[in-house]
């Protein structure tokens, strides 16, 4: 799952040595951005680690039910109507121009044919 959020982004997903423990890794391509969320919602969040050789360079691990409560907490804080400015105000207006140019991409989805033909046969394209 991936969580853009004006905290940071993040990329929450179960490794398979995840499973045992009942814990999510939880990724990020900027350590400030795992560092803030430890530090606003998710104090459970695990040493993090930094490696070169992956797609995400930061990572940490929580347990899952910290995670989903974080999530929780980051909706039930929740106080801006407008996402990108929210975004500006805490984390400047370079990580704002980015998230535009997720949202313009993402934006695509919306009323394209094909993109809505796809999601009706359970065919993604």
């Amino acid at each position: 799952m991936w969580l853009i959020t004006p905290v940071g982004f993040f990329s929450i997903v179960e490794k398979p040595e995840d499973r045992k423990r009942d814990v999510l890794t939880i990724r990020a391509r900027v350590r400030s951005d795992l560092a803030a969320l430890k530090t606003a919602f998710l104090p459970a969040l695990g040493r993090i680690s930094e490696s070169t050789d992956t797609d995400y360079r930061y990572r940490a691990k929580a347990p899952r039910a910290a995670v989903s409560k974080a999530t929780a907490e980051m909706i039930g804080s929740l106080r801006y109507s407008n996402f990108k400015s929210e975004v500006a105000a805490r984390q400047g207006a370079a990580r704002a121009h980015l998230y535009h140019d997720v949202w313009d991409a993402l934006y695509q989805l919306q009323g394209n044919p094909a993109f809505e033909a796809a999601r009706r046969s359970g065919r993604a394209q």
